[in-house]
């Protein structure tokens, strides 16, 4: 049984996303880690940091590397991160003299972090696409039912005849607000990390930027000063998913409350009952409440991982990991639970 919904055998059917998922997995992770130790080790030669036939042993031995899996994840028992065994094992598979060009001048939390990032670019352009798709799905009920008329209500009383025009672009706007905000994030968080032990990049002298900025190119990153202590990015990214769930979440609410009594909506392929045959449960709409307020209780931990002590923080930092992935999954799943229950509705209003 897995400790996490959104990976469960069962209740991912729920609550998972499978193409999100993916890229938290642990191969991923790992795998993005090694096209960082690529990466560095082919920057520092361009930058003449390191041999060209070190880099050159550093790629030839990472085509056929196959980490230890137990042995990571003891070494992350003792370390607290898994890069000092993940290194370790490297240099071993590259063997003597070239062993020590790998890693040079980076740090556990370089490699972590961007790791973080390569596997973020992916799930932001899921994320967008998806996106994309329930406003298009909205628009469309909109242009077929907007002209029909519901009971407005406000504090849950009725108040005076809107159209379903107004009722749908209420869910429809603030998605289209969180697009640009999530284009305007990509700039903004899909940063390369390189910092060395303390982001002086000390080992680094007077090429320390011109390799963190060859690095960045060979990733397909943004150049960017070190960020080890400095989290706002990650909290910035981690309020726009709960922003995104929220709104999605208003429209889930909004739809529960619409079938409750019948005749302001009409819903097919809802979910069934053991005990009531003739129901159709609103079980998207549901989801979508549930996972706005997962949510926008993560977030608090999230800025709690904004106190980074000093140069790096191990509390805050293992905070983070716990949260953010649950935070994007939520996103996923939630995204892709409004563009089921968008498809659900076949008729509005009256």
């Amino acid at each position: 049984m897995s400790f996490s919904p959104f990976d469960h055998p069962v209740l991912s059917g729920l609550l998972g996303d499978d193409e999100t998922a993916r890229h938290f997995s642990a191969a991923a992770e790992i795998e993005a880690m090694l096209v960082f130790e690529r990466a560095l080790a082919e920057a520092e030669a361009d930058e003449s940091v390191i041999e060209r036939k070190a880099a050159d042993a550093v790629v030839a031995a990472l085509k056929a590397f196959k980490p230890d899996m137990a042995g990571l994840k003891a070494g992350v028992g003792q370390d607290g991160v898994v890069v000092p065994e993940l290194v370790k094992q490297l240099r071993a598979a590259i063997g003597k003299p070239h062993d020590k060009a790998a890693h040079f001048g980076a740090t556990s939390q370089d490699v972590i972090d961007t790791g973080l990032i390569l596997r973020l670019k992916p799930v932001i352009s899921h994320l967008d696409a998806t996106l994309a798709e329930v406003i298009e799905r909205l628009a469309g009920l909109e242009a077929r039912f907007g002209s029909r008329y519901l009971m407005g209500k406000t504090r849950m009383q009725a108040a005076i005849p809107i159209t379903v025009a107004d009722r749908v672009r209420s869910w429809r706007e603030p998605l289209m607000r969180h697009r640009k905000r999530l284009d305007q994030q990509r700039g903004e968080l899909l940063v390369v990390q390189f910092g060395g032990a303390a982001g002086t990049l000390e080992k680094l002298g007077d090429k320390a930027a011109s390799v963190r900025a060859a690095l960045a190119g060979r990733l397909g990153l943004g150049d960017a000063p070190q960020w080890h202590s400095q989290r706002d990015r990650l909290a910035d990214f981690a309020n726009l998913l709960s922003l995104i769930t929220g709104s999605l979440g208003k429209i889930g609410q909004d739809v529960a409350l619409m079938a409750q009594t019948g005749g302001e909506i009409q819903l097919r392929g809802g979910g069934g009952s053991s005990a009531m045959p003739h129901k159709q449960n609103p079980v998207a709409a549901e989801v979508l409440v549930t996972l706005a307020r997962f949510n926008a209780t993560q977030l608090s931990g999230m800025h709690q991982a904004l106190v980074h002590e000093q140069e790096r923080s191990g509390a805050a930092w293992t905070l983070e990991w716990l949260i953010l992935p649950q935070m994007v999954a939520a996103t996923a799943a939630s995204l892709r639970q409004a563009n089921t229950l968008a498809g659900q509705i076949e008729a509005i209003g009256s």
